[in-house]
């Protein structure tokens, strides 16, 4: 059992680099545009920002039941 939690760490932290990487390709790229998509979000009502993120959730819990 203790070899579980080992692997469940490891995957976490795995999963938590590979979002900061891919969080970072954008800003690292097109600064001016990532600056202006920071704005536009800022603009937005709570509820539209609510819903792009739970739609970006649930894209993302499909995928992992597709992968896995």
């Amino acid at each position: 059992m203790p070899g579980f939690f080992v692997y469940m760490w490891h995957d976490l932290l795995v999963a938590l680099a590979l979002v900061m990487v891919i969080e970072g390709i954008l800003p690292f790229l097109n600064p001016n545009g990532m600056r202006n998509m920071m704005r536009m979000m800022s603009e937005m009502e709570d509820k539209a920002l609510r819903m792009t993120g739970l739609i970006s959730m649930l894209i993302g819990v499909a995928t992992l039941y597709l992968v896995n």
